[in-house]
């Protein structure tokens, strides 16, 4: 009975040190709760964020030079201002920054129609690849 127990004890106290050394530290490190409310803000604050890019790249799509540049490539301007909602958080922001920037460099002077037309092509055909593709 004795030997039964020693045996039992040994194979325990060999488990726990398989298990222990075979464990990753990583695993068993301190882990950071974030409280909901501040989830809660992080969610609207994106939302937020995503929906602002997206009226931004509307109203840019909107204008009536976009609308004439996407119609001279037989583009329905419909169509391209429905497929932006379908893009990445990512691709919003980025496409919403360049129009908001061509927009400052064309109230500027620093761009003439022309620059304007070939950036509002580049957007469209840029919106109409990134929907195809998913």
């Amino acid at each position: 009975m004795l030997s039964l127990l020693r045996q039992f004890v040994r194979c325990a106290t060999a488990c726990i040190l398989i298990a222990n050394f075979a464990v990753p530290k990583s695993l068993v490190a301190e882990t950071h709760l974030v409280p909901p409310i501040e989830l809660q803000k992080a969610t609207v604050a994106a939302s937020q964020a995503r929906q602002q890019n997206i009226e931004t790249l509307k109203t840019f799509l909107s204008s009536a030079a976009a609308e004439k540049a996407l119609k001279s490539a037989h583009l329905n301007p419909e169509q391209v201002k429905k497929a932006v909602s379908g893009l990445s958080d990512e691709e919003v922001a980025q496409l919403a920054n360049r129009a908001t920037k061509a927009q400052a460099d064309f109230v500027a002077g620093n761009l003439n129609d022309r620059d304007l037309l070939i950036i509002i092509l580049a957007i469209a055909a840029l919106v109409l690849i990134i929907v195809a593709v998913r």
